[in-house]
């Protein structure tokens, strides 16, 4: 197996990255689906190995209002992995959560913790889907959620992480029912030996 440079990496395994991304996301809409017992259509993901100081541009600017919820990926992958709504996706989901009973501006207690349950869910079966996929064992802290801007949450991993790499695979998902479109990212932070582990996994 060759180590992995994720500044050159080629065409097959950016595919696999991006189809590890595409399985992943579908298992955790699904899964918000059944916590939500909604149909919920999900657009095709799109996946971008992008570099941490170009993530807070994607997800609406360095100063847009979001819900993070971040946590260290442990076992035989190791690093770090959040999932980040814009506020006003944040509220459309709880909304549907709690039966339309949620308002539009700062989130009350009872919302904070529907949060945290979305999140928790939302990110194990992320997490399960990739587990299954490179048949190895991946567990995580428990997930830590914080709301500020999109900047401040950023920059956590890129302080982290950026000893080793300055690159994470952004999956940029569109899901909703009956008119109501949220937007959704997960940001998978690998280190740079775990890319190596699950990449040879499959094979590559």
């Amino acid at each position: 197996m060759a180590d992995v440079d994720i500044y050159q990496m080629n065409a097959l395994q950016f595919d696999v990255l991006r189809e590890i991304g595409n399985i992943g996301a579908g298992n955790a809409t699904t899964a918000l689906s059944k916590m939500l017992n909604l149909k919920i259509d999900m657009q095709v993901p799109k996946v971008d190995l992008l570099e941490f100081k170009e993530l807070a541009e994607v997800i609406g600017g360095a100063e847009n209002l979001v819900v993070g919820i971040l946590l260290t990926l442990e076992g035989s992958i190791e690093g770090m992995m959040m999932f980040v709504l814009d506020k006003a996706s944040a509220h459309e989901i709880v909304n549907l959560l709690m039966g339309g009973a949620g308002g539009t501006e700062d989130f009350s207690e009872m919302e904070l913790s529907a949060l945290q349950e979305i999140g928790n869910i939302i990110a194990g079966a992320y997490l399960s889907s990739l587990s299954t996929l490179t048949n190895m064992t991946v567990t995580s802290s428990v997930p830590y959620m914080s709301i500020d801007m999109a900047g401040a949450i950023l920059s956590v991993p890129a302080i982290e992480f950026g000893k080793v790499s300055d690159k994470a695979l952004l999956i940029q998902t569109e899901f909703g029912d009956k008119g109501t479109q949220v937007n959704g990212y997960f940001i998978l932070i690998p280190t740079l030996e775990s890319y190596n582990i699950i990449l040879g996994s499959l094979g590559l």
